[in-house]
């Protein structure tokens, strides 16, 4: 799904053109080879959606007769342990059960519940990496969720918030294939800013200290480490999370997003390139088309998790600290204590460097070169729906509070 595997599929391709072997590509989601515009992507999406479910085959038949022998495990090829403890478990059944609790049990308070990482581990559907690894397709998926649509539409007595959350779930799967889009309209946004203008704005080479600390939930900074560390233990992180980590390490560490988005491919369960590599330039400020949003680790965790629980609950170094103690331990005497012994001290001054980071940042954009660029981008890249990304110059249109806005959205569903 990378750079190198795109271009392994061209060499073959033009090596069965050169044998007059047929090369015959079947569409597997809303994602269009050789876009010629974006105009009408939408409704395209739709009528591909609504073709008829093709059956799952029920065996596939030998090629040869040659035994395969053992499929070796991770010993046998000699790879470290699996330090994800907590992955969710994978195959077609699982994801069918994910499909039907969505839609059926858990669903109802998904536009609130998305937002904070406890409660998001419930009541998102988790449908992400069977999505990724195609145990189960976009398109049953949609219908399934259509005929819930229908149905509860019908209802004589429509339960709270269900309305509302299948409405929310239909818009996200629209947003995971325009993000696919993305990558498959320009391949260079795996490795190269979308906007030129930001060549050179951070070192090519990060700091490894910070990288490490961060990569790892060890940067002084609790809410973030406790997301970090979530993270590598379950696979899984909601879409504001998500979007906070790699924006920390963009903006308050300085770290090319190259790198840090590297990290995060190799943790996420639902690793989709598609998704990824845009919302990882999305969440750096590097496309030139999408607000610019510097995370307050800080206030996220006082409104994300309120009660603690979460936090508490990944760096139990801190468990016993009172709350108002918790997200700031350096603020409090409890906290400092811990300091450089149990918990590290903050890696960088919050403040500071957001402050640092988003000169840099607005100062690149003041030039009309860059919103000539900008433009020339999002007639290529941008939504024609109303309320999709938007760019620096326009206006945000109105929004529920509930809603997330376009450039929060992540790999989750």
């Amino acid at each position: 799904g990378n750079a190198w595997t795109y271009r392994r599929d061209l060499v073959v391709k033009a090596w069965t053109k050169s044998h007059s072997i047929p090369w015959r590509e079947f569409r597997q989601s809303g994602t269009i080879r050789r876009l010629k515009t974006r105009n009408g992507w939408a409704r395209e999406w739709d009528r591909f959606m609504a073709q008829p479910v093709l059956p799952a085959p029920t065996a596939l038949a030998p090629l040869t007769s040659i035994i395969p022998g053992t499929i070796p495990d991770a010993a046998d090829l000699r790879l470290a342990p699996d330090p994800c403890r907590e992955r969710q478990t994978g195959g077609r059944n699982a994801g069918l059960e994910r499909l039907d609790s969505f839609l059926f049990q858990r669903g109802a308070p998904y536009r609130r519940a998305m937002s904070s990482p406890g409660p998001g581990a419930l009541h998102c559907s988790r449908l992400s990496p069977h999505l990724a690894l195609g145990t189960l397709s976009m398109r049953e998926i949609t219908q399934s969720l259509w005929t819930r649509q229908r149905a509860e539409k019908l209802a004589p007595n429509t339960r709270s918030g269900w309305k509302g959350a299948l409405s929310s779930f239909n818009g996200r799967l629209h947003w995971r294939d325009h993000f696919t889009q993305k990558l498959e309209d320009a391949p260079s946004i795996e490795y190269r800013n979308l906007h030129r203008a930001y060549d050179g704005m951070r070192p090519d080479t990060p700091d490894a200290t910070r990288l490490e600390a961060w990569a790892k939930g060890e940067t002084g900074l609790p809410f973030l480490d406790a997301c970090m560390r979530s993270l590598r233990a379950t696979g899984w992180l909601n879409f504001r999370m998500r979007a906070m980590v790699m924006a920390i390490a963009s903006y308050h560490f300085w770290l090319p997003w190259q790198s840090s988005g590297k990290v995060l491919a190799r943790l996420f369960t639902d690793y989709e390139p598609g998704i990824h590599w845009p919302q990882t330039q999305m969440q750096s400020g590097t496309t030139g088309i999408n607000t610019v949003r510097i995370y307050n680790p800080i206030k996220q965790g006082h409104d994300q998790d309120p009660d603690g629980n979460f936090t508490r609950k990944w760096v139990p170094e801190l468990a016993a600290l009172p709350d108002d103690a918790l997200q700031e331990p350096w603020k409090h005497e409890a906290g400092r204590s811990l300091l450089g012994t149990r918990y590290p001290a903050p890696l960088v001054d919050v403040a500071a460097a957001a402050r640092a980071a988003r000169e840099a940042i607005y100062g690149v954009r003041k030039s009309h070169a860059f919103r000539q660029e900008a433009n020339s981008i999002q007639d290529k890249h941008g939504s024609r729906k109303s309320g999709m990304p938007i760019t620096g110059q326009r206006r945000k249109p109105a929004r529920k509070a509930s809603q997330p806005s376009p450039d929060q959205l992540a790999l989750d569903l």
